[in-house]
């Protein structure tokens, strides 16, 4: 499965009392589709997953599936740290129609390497769908073994990984040591174009929902050669990039996308809106792009 090279990590939408607004998913999504997304995680770190219900996910994955039609892949994230959960929510998800699905390492829990293992490959043989794992020891508390991850390609439906540790050396490693078929994505904006340099695939992005078609043209020019048109860009972008994380993600992006009357409402507790210095500082940011 061809996910892309830039996939939107999208915030999901809520209306002025915060219950999920399905009109506005319809309009970020094609705003998305216009602007740079090769394919949309649904429900991940930025879509505010652990404050959704089954039934809000459930009610979003069709959506999303509806609006896009076919026209590029959807990926559901349906990782939880309780693995017969995760089944359930990946079953359903599998039923809405989606492309693929994102698996977050196991959060609070706090297992070994072997525990990872058996999580996801367990998850994995619950479906059809493609897998891609989602390492994030910042948010999960536990950090993926590169061998773990290596192991964990071998399962048929394992094609990917969504690799925001940091790490790049354990990404190289990654990617040496992993079948061709095997992507590597960047979980941080900033890191999009050092991960291509060593051999990665794309970005699962936060900041494509307003520079999406910038990181698509620093994309281009670094595969037609153009290394340091691409390095410039990249520096130009990476304020911007960086001030997506400013606060508590999605609030930053969020308040971003409202700036530019994409209407997506505020976010759940215990997560706050911006400042209003804050906003204004996002809003000089974008003016710069």
């Amino acid at each position: 499965m061809n996910f892309g090279k830039v996939l939107t990590a999208m915030v999901t939408p809520f209306n002025d009392e915060n219950e999920l607004d399905l009109n506005r998913t319809e309009k970020l999504v094609e705003h998305l589709l216009e602007n740079g997304s090769d394919g949309l995680v649904v429900a991940g770190t930025t879509g505010e997953s652990p404050t959704l219900s089954y039934d809000e996910k459930k009610q979003l994955f069709s959506k999303v599936v509806d609006v896009v039609n076919g026209r590029v892949p959807v990926i559901a994230g349906t990782g939880s740290n309780h693995t017969n959960g995760s089944i359930s929510i990946t079953k359903m998800a599998e039923e809405t129609g989606v492309d693929g699905i994102m698996l977050v390492s196991p959060y609070y829990n706090k297992p070994d390497q072997r525990g990872l293992y058996a999580h996801f490959k367990t998850v994995a043989e619950s479906t059809k769908l493609p897998v891609m794992l989602y390492n994030i020891p910042g948010r999960s508390a536990v950090n993926m073994d590169v061998e773990t991850i290596v192991k964990l390609s071998e399962v048929p439906n394992i094609v990917a990984v969504k690799e925001a540790s940091g790490d790049l050396d354990a990404m190289a490693e990654i990617i040496e040591s992993t079948p061709e078929d095997f992507d590597l994505y960047s979980g941080d904006d900033g890191l999009t174009l050092p991960v291509m340099a060593i051999g990665g695939t794309g970005i699962v992005s936060v900041a494509s929902h307003v520079i999406g078609n910038e990181m698509q043209e620093m994309l281009k020019l670094f595969e037609s050669g153009k290394i340091q048109e691409a390095a410039k860009l990249h520096r130009k972008l990476l304020p911007v990039m960086k001030g997506m994380f400013m606060a508590p993600s999605p609030s930053p992006v969020k308040a971003a996308l409202n700036l530019k009357g994409i209407e997506t409402g505020g976010v759940r507790l215990p997560l706050l809106p911006l400042k209003d210095e804050q906003k204004n500082q996002i809003k000089s940011l974008l003016e710069r792009v």
